[in-house]
């Protein structure tokens, strides 16, 4: 069996390129950047077919994505999220339309009230991100309905790993710890210390994905944890691990406030596939910083 992942390089496609390994999957990698991997653009549409048309695989996974949710970055989301979609879709109904297509959604989807999102939670377009990838989520209905392609779309809540870029909020303030751990004298500046997120494990998250692809009753899933923490709580728990008190290193910026105040799931449907996330709270910290 073969798999095509689109945006391999990301800390999803590298776990997934394990869980594939492990279950005698072939993976063919694509990237941007071409580091270890297929170089090439999921906006290309002429790239796109060729590679699926080349392998013809069992499973195509789809996690390229443009993270910011600034509006300068509007087209560029709208190319890779977007177009990437629809050029992927479009190329499995034309040359392996038996293929199964997971495409990569997030909780940024939907309108926040603070209470556990679901399936059902309305979407709310709110940045360029989340416009990019709502269009995303209906093209994949369209293509289902109309063409009977089997397409999957996960959810994601927060997830981490020592793997995040170093853009990444969760990632900056671990790797800010690990330097103070080690004698640095900086402070770490955070907003709202009261907002509160997931922190799933990214290696959880991949199970969680492949388990979505290997059934054909539920098509649409969050995947996370339903359990939020504060970043008060994550930062007070990255300086533990050094025996630091936190509060002797963190400056909070009042001027800067967060853009929800809880942003956590409600993962009835996919734990009814008999997904479970295994690594705890404290084991994340401990990977990231240790």
């Amino acid at each position: 069996m073969k798999a095509i992942i689109f945006g391999v390089n990301g800390q999803d496609g590298y776990y997934l390129s394990k869980l594939l390994e492990k279950n005698e999957v072939k993976v063919i990698g694509i990237s941007k950047s071409g580091i270890n991997c297929t170089m090439g653009d999921v906006s290309d549409f002429n790239f796109v077919k060729k590679i699926i048309k080349k392998h013809k695989p069992e499973y195509i996974f789809n996690f390229a994505v443009i993270s910011s949710r600034e509006h300068k970055f509007l087209f560029d989301n709208h190319n890779t999220v977007s177009t990437g979609t629809l050029n992927i879709l479009e190329c499995t109904r034309l040359h392996c339309p038996k293929t199964k297509v997971f495409l990569s959604g997030s909780a940024l989807h939907f309108k926040n009230t603070g209470k556990p999102i679901t399936e059902k939670t309305p979407f709310e377009a709110k940045s360029p991100y989340s416009v990019a990838r709502i269009h995303s989520v209906y093209a994949a209905r369209y293509y289902r309905y109309k063409f009977n392609l089997n397409i999957y779309i996960g959810y994601f809540f927060n997830h981490d790993s020592p793997l995040r870029k170093e853009s990444h909020l969760s990632k900056m303030n671990a790797e800010a710890v690990k330097r103070i751990g080690r004698g640095s004298s900086e402070k770490i500046e955070i907003g709202d210390r009261n907002a509160k997120k997931e922190f799933n494990f990214a290696g959880d998250i991949v199970e969680a994905i492949w388990i979505l692809v290997n059934q054909d009753k539920i098509h649409e899933a969050v995947i996370g944890s339903g359990k939020a923490y504060s970043v008060r709580d994550f930062v007070k728990n990255c300086f533990q691990k050094f025996n630091k008190d936190w509060q002797e290193h963190v400056i909070t910026k009042n001027d800067c406030r967060s853009e929800y105040r809880t942003l956590v799931s409600d993962p009835k449907l996919i734990k009814k596939l008999g997904w479970r996330p295994k690594v705890s709270f404290d084991k994340i910290i401990s990977l990231m910083v240790e």
